[in-house]
């Protein structure tokens, strides 16, 4: 790994004014997208329906409840959004780089567990969403699929620019539909644990929330399915947030809306322009398979069994690879 950051402090030292430009630009509009682009969506159908164009809007939401399984359904992924030149810029800039520890056949469909959250999983979008990782080419046949929250889908013309994208809703139906009917070769990747650890992410943490978290476990079982941990070293150095204790008035309200929203606002600060996020590198590392077997009904003896091996594995993942990604050998990890 010190090779790699020697070739990252290089490649910086390298780089013109105008590549840094494009980089920073790449990143702030995705920035910008991340939290902004669904109130947006929602804004402008509200306001179009007060104007003379009104029918639009009306003809967009009849075909909305016409169209409403589709995410669940495969949704409607293309190849030209995860090929835009904007990523290869969005990757660059921290730089992003996809570790692979062992083979995944094709012929196998796969749940991956992406850890940390981070504030925007920035890791688990640039390596399974978009080519600029080059994950094709590191794991040929095999097709990954990032699932975020179902609620995003929900959003009137915000849902068509994710699906292009290639997400996919982290519902039973949708995750049943990629591992089951949709051939062999899927990776579906889930950013276990969700908004809940998006509220630990700080420089210097290292802190999964996972032990409660087994649903996914039961799909694999379900499906046959194997499990392959992956963790993204550098993640939670990407922003500044603001952790409130345990009971405050602040996290309380964060619990509150997450309840309600499924998702956590967290206050957080970039290195530039407020939203713009240090330039840290992010190696996600893609560990073993772990073999599971199809039960068409497993018990709680059974996903109790390949949760602790899952998380057995997370582990010695994390150890393994901590101080090659730019974590000194003392670094801990605590699942939750």
């Amino acid at each position: 790994m010190r090779g790699f950051l020697e070739q990252v402090l290089r490649m910086t030292k390298e780089k013109t004014p105008y590549k840094e430009f494009l980089e920073a630009i790449s990143v702030f509009q995705w920035v910008l997208t991340f939290l902004f682009l669904g109130l947006a969506c929602i804004i402008l159908m509200v306001y179009l329906m007060f104007t003379c164009l009104w029918p639009l809007p009306t003809l967009y939401f009849v075909w909305l409840v016409m169209d409403w399984y589709t995410p669940e359904r495969g949704g409607r992924k293309t190849r030209f959004v995860r090929k835009w030149r904007v990523w290869n810029h969005f990757r660059d800039f921290f730089p992003i780089k996809l570790v692979k520890t062992a083979e995944l056949k094709p012929n196998k469909n796969y749940i991956l567990g992406c850890h940390p959250h981070g504030i925007m999983s920035v890791g688990a979008f640039s390596c399974f969403t978009t080519d600029s990782s080059g994950f094709n080419e590191t794991f040929p046949g095999v097709r990954p699929c990032l699932a975020i929250l179902a609620g995003l889908f929900k959003i009137p013309l915000f849902r068509e620019y994710i699906m292009c994208a290639g997400l996919y809703p982290v519902s039973k139906p949708s995750l049943a539909h990629l591992v089951s009917k949709s051939g062999k070769g899927n990776a579906v990747v889930i950013v276990i644990g969700g908004a809940a650890e998006s509220l630990a992410a700080s420089p210097g943490a290292n802190t999964v929330v996972m032990k409660q978290r087994k649903g996914f476990v039961r799909v694999a079982l379900e499906f046959g399915a194997d499990l392959v941990p992956v963790y993204s070293f550098g993640e939670n150095e990407l922003f500044q947030q603001v952790i409130f204790s345990e009971g405050s008035l602040g996290r309380r309200l964060q619990d509150l809306f997450k309840k309600i929203m499924g998702f956590a606002p967290c206050l957080f600060v970039g290195e530039r322009f407020a939203f713009l996020p240090y330039r840290t590198p992010v190696t996600t590392v893609v560990g073993s398979p772990i073999s599971v077997p199809k039960r068409v009904t497993p018990t709680d003896e059974e996903v109790d069994h390949y949760h602790k091996l899952y998380m057995e594995a997370l582990s010695k993942l994390f150890h393994e690879h901590k101080v090659s990604c730019g974590l000194s050998e003392n670094h801990k990890l605590w699942i939750i």
